[in-house]
């Protein structure tokens, strides 16, 4: 079973750009916690950094069910297998993403 975590719709083409299938988000998106905090200032603009933490909303692995997430959520979770991403993005000529060809580990 694939559980859409992400807040956007996952569209899965085939190497042309058509869509095989479309996997809606739970509505129930994992996020990681974000700080942002103030790193100086050039030319009188002020700088920012965002500094992530742990991930919200992260159900507890279940059998046989995988969850797509986002890149950064996958990065702070490198023991999590079950947690997939969108692999192999399609965009269109003006660099708009279509979809993707598979989903990552």
């Amino acid at each position: 079973m694939l559980i859409n975590k992400t807040p956007h719709s996952v569209v899965i083409c085939d190497a042309e750009g058509h869509t095989l299938r479309v996997i809606e988000p739970d509505g129930h998106p994992i996020r990681l916690k974000a700080e942002t905090v103030r790193a100086g200032e050039v030319d009188g603009v002020p700088m920012s950094r965002t500094v992530f933490g742990e991930p919200e909303n992260l159900p507890e692995p279940e059998k046989g069910t995988f969850f797509i997430v986002s890149q950064l959520v996958k990065k702070v979770c490198p023991g999590r297998r079950d947690l997939l991403v969108p692999a192999e993005v399609l965009r269109d000529e003006k660099g708009v993403i279509l979809g993707c060809q598979s989903l990552g580990e």
